[in-house]
């Protein structure tokens, strides 16, 4: 009984090992033929832009045609909805928004981020900067806060939108200042930025190298960056966390990342995820995301689960505040 027992589980572990070559094997095999990666932003949009940077390296990688499908709408999702419709050779390269906080704000989502999507792993990351006009009465982020405890709501920002990266930032921002802030949503950040310049709202959360042009021209301020250390684009921005009584561990970070449907080849993920850190490992790609305002950020599957994970606990919560005050 014992040897046949043996036996039985050699057979098992020969048959488990013959299947990990052959899936192996596969992958090296892999692609035979174009492969899609749908970006839910229009071409010329900061996703796009990331995607083709990778997209270029990735086909020479694989030997065969990357192609870059745009796919926008709402948030990104529409593109997440295609590539899972289409099947196949389909991968996306998308924001945070359609992987972590698409489930609390659109009812009939179609996907469910855990269950029908594998991770690949992190592309890039970026945080937001808080940004006022020139002549707001405030160089740093303590004078800001006196500014908006002396009055409740006293001071306007712009967002992209309810429930955009921006406006979830700001929210977070003032739950863990303890002050209210007036929300005003805007279609873009080109009408933010003009309604600042204008004077017509006091403030913004926003990217980093949408603001620096205006710093730079004089006619903007940056009071403190949303990352843990100092962002290298602009590193005379002074981190938020810890300052002016905001907790030590306040974070707020915007990321592009490579995801496949759930029923892809693991060994298959596991080639892309080798090829996409070798990219960006690249010196020449860093530099290019870095110039558009985003650090490169090599990872496991396994990181970007856990940033999945933690940024959906994050960004919920903010939602469920939201929502409690509205």
């Amino acid at each position: 009984m014992i040897y046949r027992q043996t036996r039985r589980r050699a057979a098992v572990a020969a048959f488990v090992a013959g299947c990990a070559l052959s899936s192996a094997a596969m992958a090296q095999d892999w692609p035979t033929g174009p492969v899609h990666i749908f970006v839910g932003f229009p071409a010329g949009s900061s996703p796009d832009t990331i995607a083709r940077i990778v997209a270029e390296p990735l086909a020479e990688a694989l030997g065969q045609p990357v192609v870059v499908e745009n796919r926008p709408g709402a948030g990104g999702v529409i593109a997440v909805q295609q590539m899972l419709a289409r099947g196949g050779d389909s991968f996306g390269i998308n924001i945070n928004g359609p992987l972590t906080t698409a489930q609390r704000l659109i009812p009939d989502l179609g996907y469910d981020p855990v269950s029908d999507i594998a991770p690949v792993g992190l592309i890039a990351t970026s945080p937001l900067v808080l940004a006022v006009g020139a002549d707001f009465p405030a160089d740093d982020l303590v004078s800001f806060l006196e500014v908006a405890r002396a009055e409740p709501e006293a001071i306007s920002y712009g967002s992209v939108g309810e429930g955009s990266g921006a406006h979830l930032t700001a929210e977070l921002f003032a739950d863990a200042a303890e002050v209210q802030l007036f929300h005003i949503p805007f279609q873009s950040y080109a009408e933010v930025t003009t309604s600042i310049l204008g004077g017509e709202i006091d403030s913004a959360f926003m990217a980093p190298s949408a603001a620096l042009p205006q710093v730079e021209a004089g006619s903007m301020k940056m009071l403190g960056v949303t990352s843990a250390e100092p962002f290298a684009q602009v590193p005379d921005v002074p981190v938020m966390a810890g300052a002016a009584g905001l907790p030590n561990d306040f974070r707020a970070e915007l990321w592009n990342a490579f995801i496949a449907p759930a029923d892809t080849d693991p060994a298959v993920l596991e080639r892309l995820n080798t090829e996409l850190n070798q990219i960006l490992g690249d010196d020449g790609v860093r530099e290019r995301l870095l110039a558009m305002g985003w650090q490169a950020q090599p990872s496991t599957p396994e990181d970007l689960a856990q940033r999945i994970e933690a940024d959906t606990a994050l960004w919920g919560g903010v939602i469920d505040t939201v929502q409690a005050a509205e």
